[in-house]
């Protein structure tokens, strides 16, 4: 059983201390807790659509991401929880701009509520090789 390592950027909203880490990187895989579109500075969710959401969330990802030393263009799994699957279409919008070509394998759900009553929240995993 390998080791784990702990991700870890200022560029993306903190993980709750004791609770999660942004990332864990084991066995060569990147696996990111699920993000929401909080501002990293501020620690409030950016005001908006669902749409300025899913980029914001998916920068968040990005950011930890590199710092675990891959990027978007390695994941391999995404999970996206939305608040009202109304939003399915918007948030595909913008979730097409974020990766490559091969598009990583994913799951689309809709939840009856997401941490601070937002309305998407999504979570990948990634080979950590560039």
């Amino acid at each position: 059983m390998g080791l784990k390592q702990i991700v870890k950027t200022d560029k993306a909203p903190a993980g709750l201390k004791g609770i999660f880490n942004q990332a864990i990187i084991a066995n060569g895989m990147v696996y990111c807790s699920g993000s929401v579109a909080m501002d990293p500075e501020t620690g409030k969710i950016v005001d908006g659509d669902v749409k300025v959401h899913t980029h914001r969330v998916l920068k968040n990802l990005s950011a930890v991401l590199e710092a675990a030393g891959t990027s978007m263009d390695n994941v391999v799994k995404v999970n996206v929880f939305l608040a009202d699957m109304g939003d399915f279409a918007a948030m595909n919008e913008v979730y097409t701009q974020y990766f490559g070509e091969v598009k990583p394998c994913r799951t689309c759900v809709a939840v009856k509520t997401l941490p601070l009553n937002t309305d998407v929240e999504i979570e990948v995993s990634s080979d950590d090789i560039v």
